[in-house]
Order: structure tokens, then C-alpha cells, then sequence
């Protein structure tokens, strides 16, 4: 970021850059949150795709009671940044990252998720020497097929664990319905969450009959979000992507929110008529799980990325876009491209307004 592209246009900026739309973002922003204020639900917006504080504070203000985090440098910054109530949706196991962990308690009141007793043991001794008092959820697996327990009576189990701990606090449960996401049948996608989501609110069940305390059972990303605001006994949703939005999202989960992220190209080459080369590739715009989306052009035959470009075949001959002109691209899934940039630029009615830095870029500790 040599100098500020504030106050430009943003055909102005150097290529490739990524762009969200201000009006966009912040729109997204109010439904999600309208969403959940409707069903009586707290936002937790997840913010692995996020980056930036400023936009975690743009959803505070919005209403969210707080964020979510993958990683445990990701909560560094956002407490760094003002945020205190943070979901760590992981777990925390290796003894410097514990000891990190409890640092950041005295700063920020976070959130650490659990499945394993020998964990939980290690983090309420590192709690209690530290002098804090830990929140803590108990993950479970509900049918994504990764990190958590998998069935209420072990997840009571563990709960009773976490609770004999006088430096810790339990507090509930979180989970991922994720295997769901990708279900075209509404009805089908309802019962599939419902379900997925049941099995958390038996064990909440079995928890309360126990006499222990639940005040938490936060599931629902964006790819599931109508569908778990739908489900009594949800505390919170943690949907994040959604105010950003992308195809993978609009194309492939159905989210009907206008994508708010693109990333610019330049084109840098015309070999043929029916052909544009555009100097962002993998290495700028991710295409793992949906290809970018090219605006303003003619029917599209392929698109292809290799590292540094992207190249797009048109059905029929243009002239245009010529060389040195711009291509945007909405992108493809938002959780893999923005950590391929340094800077996001926001952008209102054509002018660059703020030029963010992607703070927990590389945090991946």
C-alpha cells in the first residue's frame, strides 16, 4: 500500500485489488442481523473470512452480541482491536497455545470450545495458575465429520467435567451443520438441520435435568442460516460469509443476499476475440469451491486460473474489454480469497472510501 487510493475512483486502483461494495456490506450486514433479532436469536458473526476488525465493529453495531473466531492469533487482534466477547469455535490444545489463551483472558471474554477431558484438564489447570475464570462450550459432531463428541450422553459427560473445574465456566454447546449446506430441498435441508441441531439441544436438555447451566448453543453459518433461525432453543447463529456473500453462496447454498466482495483485474492480453487474460489468478481469486463470476461480459464458455492469471473463453467474438482495461470478478468463495490480499478497498457509488488492512491475514496459529 504505497500510498492512499482514498478520495480515487476505483478504476484508479492497481490491479489486482480486492473490493467490497460499502452499500453492499452494510445492507448484508442489517439483514443478517434483522434475521436474527426477528427470531430471537444473538448474532455471533464468524470472522475467518472477515479479516478486519473495522467490519467486526461495523456488526457489533448492527446488534451482534460478539464474534467468532477459527484461530486463537485471529482472537488476539480482534481483542487487540476492542472486541471482547469472542467464540474460539476450536480447540485450544498445545501448552503454548494455552498459555496464550489465558494471557488473552485478562483482555478479552473469551469462549473456548472443548472435546476432549484431557483438554479440559490442562486448560483449567492453566486457568486456575493464571488467576481467571474461562468460558467454555463443549463441541459436538453433528454430522459434518470433524472435531467434537457425538452424542449427548458423552457430551453430558464432559460438560460435568468442564464444570468440576472452579477456573472454568461452562456455559453450553456449539456445533456446525454442515453436511447440510448443500441440500437443494428446502424441506429436506430444514429436516437435515433440525435434526443436526437436535442432537445439541438433547444434550442442552440432558445438561439442564443434570442441574448444570446452559446459556449457549451456537451453531448456524451462512450456508444454513434460515434454516437453523428456524429451530427453538438456538441461542446464537454465527453466519458470517453471508455480508460478504459470493456464487458459492448465491449459486450453490441459495443465500439470497446481493455478493458485496469482487476482486479487479486488468486486462493484460487479446490473443483472440473470443478470449480475455486478466492478470488475477489463484493467486489473488480463490476457485476452490466456485469459479469467480465475470461482470459485465457476454455469455462465458470457460474460464480458467492458473497462478497469475485468469483467462476467459467468450461464445461469441468482442472487441471489448480491450487491453489495459478492467474486468471485476465476484468471488468465488470469500473465505479463500481474502487471504490472498493485503488490503481490502471499500468502495461507495464508484470512490474509494477506506482501504482496510487485513489484519489477521497469515494468522493461522
Amino acid at each position: 500500500m504505497p500510498f492512499s487510493s482514498v478520495g480515487a475512483p476505483k478504476s484508479s486502483l492497481d490491479t489486482p485489488a480486492l473490493i467490497v461494495d460499502l452499500d453492499r456490506l452494510e445492507s448484508n450486514i442489517a439483514a443478517i442481523a434483522g434475521a436474527c433479532r426477528a427470531a430471537g436469536i444473538a448474532w455471533r458473526p464468524h470472522i475467518k473470512a472477515v479479516k478486519i476488525p473495522a467490519i467486526a465493529h461495523k456488526t457489533l453495531a448492527a446488534g451482534a452480541i460478539g464474534v467468532t473466531c477459527a484461530k486463537l492469533a485471529e482472537a488476539e487482534i480482534m481483542a487487540a482491536a476492542g472486541i471482547r466477547d469472542i467464540l474460539l469455535g476450536n480447540q485450544i490444545v498445545p501448552p503454548q497455545k494455552i498459555a496464550r489463551l489465558v494471557r488473552l483472558r485478562r483482555h478479552a471474554d473469551v469462549i473456548v470450545a472443548v472435546d476432549d477431558p484431557l483438554n479440559v484438564d490442562a486448560l483449567g489447570a492453566a486457568a486456575a495458575a493464571a488467576g481467571v475464570r474461562l468460558r467454555v462450550v463443549v463441541e459436538m459432531d453433528i454430522g459434518i465429520r470433524r472435531a467434537g463428541v457425538r452424542d449427548p450422553a458423552a457430551a453430558l459427560a464432559l460438560a460435568k467435567h468442564v464444570a468440576g473445574h472452579a477456573s472454568l465456566d461452562f456455559c453450553g454447546f456449539m456445533g456446525w451443520e454442515g453436511h447440510a449446506t448443500g441440500l437443494t430441498d428446502l424441506d429436506a435441508k430444514q429436516r437435515a438441520v433440525t435434526e443436526a441441531v437436535g442432537t445439541i439441544l438433547a444434550a442442552a436438555k440432558a445438561c439442564r435435568e443434570a442441574g448444570l447451566d446452559v446459556r449457549i448453543v451456537s451453531c448456524g453459518g451462512t450456508g444454513t442460516l434460515h434454516q437453523t433461525l428456524r429451530v427453538p432453543g438456538v441461542t446464537e447463529i454465527e453466519a458470517g460469509g453471508g455480508m460478504f456473500s459470493d456464487m458459492r453462496y448465491t449459486t450453490k447454498l441459495g443465500l439470497d443476499l446481493p455478493p458485496s466482495l469482487t476482486v479487479l483485474t486488468g486486462v493484460v492480453s487479446r490473443p483472440l476475440p473470443t478470449r480475455i487474460i486478466c492478470d488475477g489468478g489463484r493467486k489473488s481469486i480463490s476457485g476452490d469451491y466456485a469459479m469467480p463470476h465475470p461482470l459485465g461480459l457476454g455469455r462465458i464458455a470457460e474460464i480458467r486460473l492458473s497462478a497469475e492469471h485468469t483467462s476467459i473463453d467468450l461464445e461469441q467474438p468482442s472487441a471489448t474489454p480491450r487491453l489495459g482495461e478492467h474486468v471485476e470478478f465476484v468471488v468465488g468463495y470469500s473465505d479463500t480469497t481474502t487471504h490472498l490480499h493485503d488490503v481490502m478497498y471499500g468502495v461507495r457509488d464508484g470512490i474509494v472510501e477506506v482501504e482496510w488492512p487485513l489484519l489477521t491475514r497469515g494468522k493461522t496459529s
